[in-house]
């Protein structure tokens, strides 16, 4: 059974995005959590999963040999469905699963247990799930350590993308270093590439600054007498 499309769906592929990670190379801090979640679990696969539009793709895996599959028939689709632990006992007593081609086929799943990646914002982008061939149930120990590493997931995911987002502002600083050409009669910028703008033009290129624009009190009297006498009394 295919999964339901989450009600804030765009909002929560953007949060996804804005992680950039998709598509990026193995990563020992992520590939430490999936081998703790397998070894706890007993589980011979452990993913981190990050449901796309259309796919499921894992950031760090142990036991599969695939970088993603179809979103159509993952079990992480449904898992983000709800924040709490997604648990499927054995696939082929569940209707969901029972004629799901990666149950009936390789890698011929039983057990599921998906604990949905949750970030700061509320968006459910993804799992941390174990996979067992055969059907079983996790201890309390095991679900309540599979739910640690879960939130240990997103906070790595919060550190690079702060990282980003320090790394940007420090090449904006740089950028705005130093002597800056400025015309002497219209006030633009010459940038590095030898081409004139304007002021606002420049800055936004650099910041997320937005502009207003007003008349100093200055040029409020060289150029409008009347209004800067009745303004400025």
């Amino acid at each position: 059974m295919k999964a339901n499309v989450p009600p804030s769906e765009v909002d929560r592929l953007e949060a996804l995005r804005q992680y950039r990670i998709l598509d990026t190379p193995c990563e020992q801090a992520y590939d430490d959590i999936t081998a703790l979640a397998a070894f706890i679990c007993d589980a011979p696969i452990a993913l981190i999963s990050l449901v796309d539009s259309d796919r499921q793709w894992f950031k760090s895996k142990v036991g599969l040999n695939v970088d993603e599959t179809s979103r159509d028939f993952s079990f992480c689709a449904h898992a983000i469905l709800s924040e709490s632990i997604m648990l499927v006992n054995d696939a082929l007593c569940d209707e969901r699963f029972n004629d799901n081609p990666i149950v009936t086929h390789e890698p011929k799943i039983r057990f599921y247990a998906g604990v949905p990646l949750r970030t700061p914002d509320a968006h459910l982008i993804g799992t941390l799930c174990v996979i067992d061939r055969q059907p079983r149930e996790l201890s309390e120990y095991q679900t309540k350590t599979l739910k640690a590493l879960a939130r240990q997931v997103v906070i790595q995911l919060e550190l690079k993308r702060t990282s980003a987002q320090l790394a940007d502002a420090l090449d904006k600083i740089k950028l705005m270093e130093g002597l800056m050409p400025i015309c002497s009669y219209c006030k633009g910028i010459r940038n590095d590439k030898g081409y004139w703008s304007t002021v606002e033009e420049y800055l936004k290129q650099y910041s997320n600054v937005e502009f207003s624009h007003g008349v100093c009190d200055s040029c409020l009297r060289q150029h409008f007498p009347d209004v800067a006498r009745v303004l400025l009394a």
